[in-house]
């Protein structure tokens, strides 16, 4: 261990090349406040939009300004043994090259614990195209879907409307909702822009409900919250402005849904965490029909990580407040990264 005076030293990860850059930033500065000086010194490593790291000198908790201490593409031999002279790293990276197993690749190869989904499970819940195939084959509910590729025939086998969505990126980027088949083929080509697959989705009715995981082999899920969106696109969806401009949406925690509802997507939630190997946590996303049923919509390895984000407010509900959830998320990458260095490679 490389903590001094008795303290975990943390290296959170921020920024990255995806889209969600400003998010991940957000979240980062959350966290960094959060983390109680008395335990942790915390070392920042930005990443820019062109892929190059700022590796912070020294203990860092506000983001770096100006010029960092070096500014290194990746690949190059000194990041991970930068990254290796950290305890625990905390990757708060959302969408692309960060929350898909790339930066989780890296920290294996560095041989240091991090917190969060590790790199298959990682890889598998950012391709929605993949992480159903995995859901139906352990009898999860999703949305049924049909996923193309360029050069391939568009197809709707589901009426209208539908959602379009590239099938490797976060936060709504690049989805829309098609009424007709003219809007269908301008929703395929903006997905083509963001990915080479494409996921043409039923719509599924009903209430949109998220819940939080966190754990490694027995995890647990937080109570869920319904997502009530008034997104300023002029989108009757969860979109981008929902998400994240102020206003955008209301979550009601627990859902205005029967209480037997609530528990099968406590179940569904924790089920699709462990048939994806994750470990850390996760937010996994579902409709639930006006019949009662539960269809998962997605799995988010790295969801948004401010105080006030989905993941933690629902923890927080749940009686878990955000300094003890990054404790335990601190924690279970620690018991992970001993449990697996037991393994004969």
């Amino acid at each position: 261990m490389s903590s001094r005076n008795g303290r975990v030293r943390v290296a959170v990860v921020m920024g990255g090349r995806s889209s969600e850059h400003e998010i991940s930033l957000a979240s980062a500065r959350s966290v960094l406040a959060a983390l109680d000086p008395e335990r942790y010194e915390a070392i920042t490593v930005a990443i820019d939009r062109k892929g190059h790291w700022e590796l912070g000198s020294g203990e860092q908790r506000e983001l770096p300004a100006g010029s960092a201490a070096e500014t290194l593409p990746v690949p190059t031999e000194s990041v991970p043994a930068t990254l290796g002279d950290v305890d625990v790293v905390f990757p708060i990276l959302h969408g692309p090259f960060g929350e898909d197993g790339t930066v989780q690749g890296l920290l294996e190869l560095a041989g240091v614990p991090y917190v969060g989904a590790g790199v298959a499970a990682s890889a598998l819940c950012m391709d929605k195209d993949l992480f159903k195939s995995v859901m139906r084959d352990h009898d999860i509910p999703v949305a049924r879907n049909v996923t193309v590729r360029e050069g391939d025939p568009i197809e709707n086998p589901f009426g209208y409307p539908v959602f379009v969505k590239p099938a490797r990126l976060g936060s709504s980027v690049g989805i829309s909702k098609a009424f007709s088949p003219e809007e269908l083929d301008a929703a395929v080509e903006l997905a083509f822009q963001h990915d080479e697959k494409v996921l043409i989705e039923e719509f599924v009715p009903g209430v949109e409900v998220e819940c939080s995981v966190l754990g490694n082999r027995n995890p647990i899920a937080s109570l869920p919250g319904e997502i009530v969106s008034h997104g300023f696109d002029g989108a009757d969806w969860y979109d981008f402005s929902a998400k994240y401009e102020e206003g955008g949406m209301d979550l009601i925690v627990p859902p205005r849904i029967p209480p037997e509802a609530i528990a099968r997507v406590q179940e569904l939630a924790v089920r699709s965490f462990v048939a994806s190997e994750c470990e850390g946590m996760a937010r996994v996303d579902f409709f639930v029909r006006e019949s009662g049923d539960v269809v998962v919509n997605e799995l988010n390895t790295i969801p948004g990580f401010t105080a006030t984000s989905v993941y933690a407010e629902l923890f927080e509900k749940s009686g878990i407040s955000y300094p003890e959830l990054l404790d335990r998320l601190i924690q279970l990458a620690l018991e992970r990264h001993e449990r697996r260095a037991r393994l004969r490679f």
